[in-house]
């Protein structure tokens, strides 16, 4: 029997016991961007991984979707895993039909391998862009991949930062693939909301029918998680950004909790919490409807009823 290898120094364990939500769901909502870890046991991490997680399986996601009234999830496969996409395609088939997977894979993945991802559940990749968290992103490398997925009807997840999203575009630009955006591209929250930064973030959507999660926002907020006047309203810096994307792309915003929420340094997230940031940045039940319902149904379940 194989050693587990600890947790990386100083992890965060995702939070235990969460808040049961205040604002309540609409029926069909979809966590679009989630993930599994492990367990270490059954399943282990990669050799090339960059930080050691705590476990958090399937079990406890179905657990957490339950407690906060979620219907479906997205389950992207987690950095820590590399490209064996077991524990992940393992959660999916587990869910019987009540998830969708976002795989890793490598360039040389035959077509045989991806039709046998794509009859499990898979529907999507992912890039990461992310220098902590990858060694290299190669383009050429990603675009035979892209090419690849393309015939599955598949789309590419991004996950970059915006500082360098300059630099980046115009490859974007080039995938042959619907794109979709972790995390609104990871903007900086103490610059303008209407400043050039994030403004050639949502031109960059709006000229490539780009599709954007507006979630994870105790990753990008200065002000914190505390609640204001005993009210459960958080991460209120990160919400002039997520409602502004919502307005303008209201039929191509998704949403997620990014549970068990990876490399967090400092503080770690009630869910319920979470859940309870969603009416600040989509105000109106139309906007909400779209945004947990109809616009993750339509791309990872399209023609099923919701």
């Amino acid at each position: 029997m194989s050693t587990l290898a600890p947790k990386s120094p100083n992890w965060l364990d995702w939070y235990e016991n969460p808040s049961k939500p205040t604002f309540q769901l609409p029926p069909g909502t979809v966590d679009a961007h989630c993930h599994v870890f492990g367990p270490q046991a059954e399943f282990p991490f990669a050799p090339e991984r960059k930080y050691t997680p705590c476990d958090g399986g399937k079990d406890q996601l179905f657990t957490l979707r339950d407690h906060l009234g979620v219907a479906r999830n997205v389950i992207v496969q987690a950095t820590c895993h590399g490209a064996d996409n077991s524990a992940m395609v393992d959660a999916v088939r587990a869910a019987d039909g009540r998830a969708r997977g976002i795989a890793t894979v490598r360039p040389d993945i035959t077509e045989g391998e991806l039709l046998a991802l794509d009859a499990a559940g898979v529907r999507g990749v992912r890039f990461n862009f992310v220098r902590r968290l990858v060694d290299a992103s190669p383009e050429d490398d990603l675009r035979t991949i892209a090419r690849k997925v393309a015939p599955l009807g598949w789309h590419v997840v991004l996950y970059f930062e915006s500082v360098d999203l300059p630099e980046l575009e115009g490859f974007f630009g080039e995938l042959p693939v619907p794109l979709v955006v972790d995390h609104m591209g990871r903007p900086d929250v103490t610059q303008p909301v209407d400043g050039p930064q994030f403004t050639r973030f949502l031109r960059f959507v709006d000229a490539n029918d780009v599709w954007v999660k507006v979630s994870c926002p105790e990753r990008l907020s200065v002000t914190g998680p505390p609640a204001l006047d005993g009210e459960r309203h958080a991460y209120t810096d990160v919400v002039p950004f997520a409602r502004r994307v919502v307005e303008e792309f209201p039929d191509r915003v998704l949403w997620g909790t990014d549970w068990p929420h990876p490399n967090l340094t400092t503080h770690m997230p009630d869910d319920g919490l979470l859940v309870d940031h969603l009416p600040h940045i989509a105000v109106t039940d139309e906007q909400r409807h779209k945004l947990l319902v109809a616009n993750p149904m339509g791309l990872y379940w399209p023609g099923e009823d919701f």
